[in-house]
């Protein structure tokens, strides 16, 4: 893609319920927004934005970037905040907008530049996203692992926190890891399609703006999850495979020491 062909904006709230103030944390020095910042920086988005609620952020923020957002305190969602951007910032319909979470300082570039031109190559799709193939049971059955089904074209069809696609001959509604059998889970891995969702998304501006208008549905309350707001209004999500797995997020203090610790690795 060229330089003028999409957009990025990292939302960063202070309030988070797990880690308050977490995009100041300092990491390896540096406030973790900054390490977001820097490695947003590295793509070929001709506009990399900080959209925050609150002045702290903001203040620690303008030390390495004058591109700089406030918006409402009210939003329920990094997406909600993303649509009040684009209305401030006027862009055009057909935009394509990368939205980089805050607490992702390990992202890959080039996990977004893939997902900005999947978007652009998909022309039916609202918005684009990232999987990656699951390589162990125990995250087959792991409920904080998101999981995705495609079709053929390479769209989603549905996300769930359970396992799917069922595999009804080797598992029982009773079924665990441990009675599955260490040569059957070969075989599942070697057969089956199981896709680990990574929430990287890039949206079209019209489709951020449609988003806002929608309620959220039953699907996206039973499960926690809401894409599936968008999969139940008929809007297309193009998903991407990659073979190259994301950087550690943080979401608990423990966490920190994980990204250091990859840090340290990515500068020996």
């Amino acid at each position: 893609m060229n330089a003028q062909d999409f957009k990025i904006v990292i939302p960063a709230r202070y309030a988070s319920s797990r880690l308050p103030g977490k995009p100041l944390i300092k990491i390896a020095g540096k406030p973790m927004i900054q390490h977001t910042y820097e490695r947003a920086k590295q793509c070929m988005a001709d506009e990399v934005v900080i959209a925050t609620d609150d002045q702290r952020i903001a203040d620690e923020a303008s030390q390495f970037t004058n591109d700089i957002i406030m918006t409402s305190k009210d939003h329920d969602s990094g997406t909600e905040r993303l649509a009040e951007v684009v209305e401030i910032k006027g862009w055009h319909e057909d935009t394509i907008v990368v939205n980089v979470q805050g607490d992702e300082p390990l992202i890959l570039p080039q996990h977004i530049e893939l997902v900005a031109k999947s978007l652009e190559e998909n022309t039916l799709a609202g918005l684009s996203t990232l999987a990656s193939p699951i390589e162990s049971i125990e995250d087959i059955f792991d409920t904080n692992i998101v999981k995705v089904v495609l079709d053929f074209q390479g769209n989603a069809l549905y996300f769930s926190r359970a396992v799917i696609p069922w595999a009804r001959d080797s598992f029982s509604m009773q079924s665990d890891m441990n009675k599955i059998g260490e040569e059957n889970i070969k075989k599942l891995m070697a057969q089956s399609n199981w896709y680990r969702h990574i929430g990287l998304y890039a949206y079209r501006v019209s489709t951020l703006k449609k988003y806002i208008t929608l309620q959220p549905c039953l699907l996206e309350k039973i499960e926690s999850l809401e894409q599936l707001r968008i999969l139940y209004n008929g809007i297309a999500i193009h998903v991407s495979i990659v073979e190259d797995q994301p950087g550690h997020g943080v979401d608990v203090e423990a966490d920190i020491a994980k990204v250091e610790e990859q840090l340290r690795s990515y500068n020996d």
